[in-house]
């Protein structure tokens, strides 16, 4: 497997890690995506800086009754020790019900020879006609 090819495993692997903490509502587990200095830039919000700061976000989701996530990459590109992504995405309630489309752009960043996610920005999609 080419070096791009393991990357992208291992990209698609810590977006999976971020899915399969949602369902577990585990917030920490959310959050150790993220590089330690990592930047989340929610909707509506001022910057949220710092992994701790992080899992807080992702706890409240969970506490609002955001139960799981999807996510779907369109488009990675790298540069050396770094990689864009965007993406769509849903959050879904207990019931599957569709609580938000998003859409996001996540810079990712190797830090200590993994895929971190290290700044995040997604906002609303509408729902297709």
């Amino acid at each position: 497997m080419s070096d791009a090819g393991k990357a992208s495993a291992a990209i698609a692997a810590v977006n999976k890690a971020f899915v399969e903490a949602f369902k577990k509502g585990d917030a920490a587990g959310a959050a150790a995506v993220y590089t330690v200095d990592a930047w989340a830039l929610p909707p509506g919000s001022p910057p949220v800086i710092g992994r701790q700061a992080i899992q807080g976000i992702w706890q409240g989701a969970l506490d609002g009754g955001i139960k799981a996530v999807e996510l779907e990459t369109i488009e990675l590109e790298f540069h050396g020790d770094a990689a864009f992504e965007v993406g769509q995405g849903l959050l879904l309630l207990a019931d599957g019900q569709v609580a938000d489309r998003a859409k996001y752009i996540v810079v990712w960043k190797r830090e200590n020879g993994e895929w971190k996610w290290h700044r995040d920005i997604w906002n609303s999609s509408p729902a297709p006609a």
